[in-house]
């Protein structure tokens, strides 16, 4: 299916097929969605989307060890091994070891990296607005405060999961 249908297949899909299947599939199309519509903007600098996870990240906290980088991607190490690798041969980055410490490769932004926030930055911010086009101020709110309410039981529940003092709440 082209990449411009496919949203549209979602949106029949919620509305039509299945519009009280489970939460967690609506909130993961919907990322999907929000992830295509990014990646169709970013793609016209050269940017992939895996790249702009880790930009996004380096211009926050610039000079993070590749561990620290997945670890804040949420992604596996020998992903980002290769994501830095490309990232560097683009030029956008460089890997360095800092004096006293042999063993950790440091990724820091090049100037083309980071001048790529400038014009990376405002296409997901009209992903963003594009996404929650005519809903009002107060029902961002209620998603905004029900979607940091669920991560938050989900912490919870994550939490009592490890911890076998802690009874399992269901």
């Amino acid at each position: 299916m082209p990449d411009t249908e496919h949203t549209r297949h979602l949106l029949r899909h919620w509305r039509e097929a299945v519009p009280q299947d489970r939460l967690a599939h609506l909130i993961r199309d919907v990322s999907r969605a929000q992830m295509r519509a990014l990646q169709l903007r970013l793609a016209t600098h050269g940017v992939s989307f895996g790249h702009w996870t880790f930009l996004r990240i380096l211009w926050i906290q610039d000079g993070l060890t590749q561990r620290e980088l997945s670890d804040l991607a949420g992604v596996m190490e020998p992903t980002t091994f290769s994501a830095v690798k490309a990232m560097e041969s683009m030029g956008l980055i460089e890997r360095r070891q800092l004096a006293g410490n042999r063993k950790n490769m440091h990724v820091f932004l090049l100037p083309a990296g980071r001048s790529l926030e400038k014009a990376l930055v405002p296409l997901a911010e009209e992903v963003n607005g594009v996404s929650v086009q005519g809903l009002s101020d107060r029902s961002l709110a209620i998603v905004r405060k029900c979607l940091l309410s669920m991560i938050e039981n989900l912490a919870a529940d994550e939490a009592a999961s490890s911890d076998p003092q802690v009874p399992n709440v269901k």
